[in-house]
């Protein structure tokens, strides 16, 4: 049966030898998996899997069955045209890097229109915006929102940050107990929309110390949840 869906590229990857497989959260389905026969092979594929770059927005006319692994595409054409989310290195290593998270994070195979929403939002605002260094770190904190273990921050005031439970407390309990620069970052990003984002000052190496601590705390609550290979290269961009 033929469906109208709109879609977000997560991750795509060889299959067999002139076939791709792209793994895309979408509006209507959640997470869904869809095989591009001949995208490698002929001009006539490859002109098709360019819309496949990481995090393009799509609109598309699905093939979906239910009760198979893998859904077909029928025609697909872009839901929104970015201008330098690809283009510009620094956006285009964001992007990277965010879409494996997404792929590691992401399990979802129903709708989930509150964070299809949230990503879609997000993502148009990253490819206008020239002030961004720090839009993963907001990006990643919030998500957690969607993901089922944002921050509680009813004690917001108190000097540690737990990371196994997402409390702040009065003390230090465990090793996960965060304080100093990381926490005070934490609460400055708790609550903050993105076009405030420039307003936070902080240099390449705090940066860093942040988001080594959001990945340890989606380790903490995402099962099977791995730190991304692409950390090192995303982290040498931006130092």
């Amino acid at each position: 049966m033929l469906n109208k869906n709109k879609a977000i590229v997560i991750s795509k990857i060889r299959y067999r030898d002139h076939d791709l497989i792209a793994k895309c959260f979408t509006k209507e389905k959640g997470l869904v998996s869809y095989v591009l026969p001949g995208a490698l092979k002929n001009t006539r594929g490859k002109s098709k899997a360019v819309y496949f770059q990481l995090l393009s927005q799509l609109d598309i006319e699905e093939r979906y069955n239910p009760k198979q692994t893998l859904q077909y595409i029928k025609e697909v054409k872009m839901s929104y045209l970015y201008s330098s989310l690809h283009s510009n290195v620094c956006k285009s290593s964001i992007a990277m890097f965010l879409a494996e998270v997404l792929t590691n994070a992401l399990k979802e195979e129903e709708q989930n229109l509150q964070l299809y929403e949230y990503l879609e939002v997000t993502l148009k605002w990253l490819d206008i915006n020239d002030e961004f260094a720090n839009f993963h770190l907001l990006f990643l904190l919030n998500l957690t929102q969607y993901l089922g273990f944002y921050p509680d921050h009813t004690h917001i005031d108190a000097p540690y940050f737990n990371l196994t439970n997402g409390l702040f407390e009065t003390q230090k309990s465990n090793l996960y107990a965060v304080s100093g620069e990381n926490l005070t970052l934490l609460k400055q990003l708790l609550g903050m929309n993105f076009d405030a984002i420039h307003d936070i000052k902080i240099n390449s190496k705090q940066r860093q110390s942040f988001l080594n601590m959001l990945l340890l705390y989606y380790e903490l609550h995402l099962g099977g949840f791995k730190k991304p290979k692409s950390l090192e290269i995303f982290n040498q961009v931006f130092n």
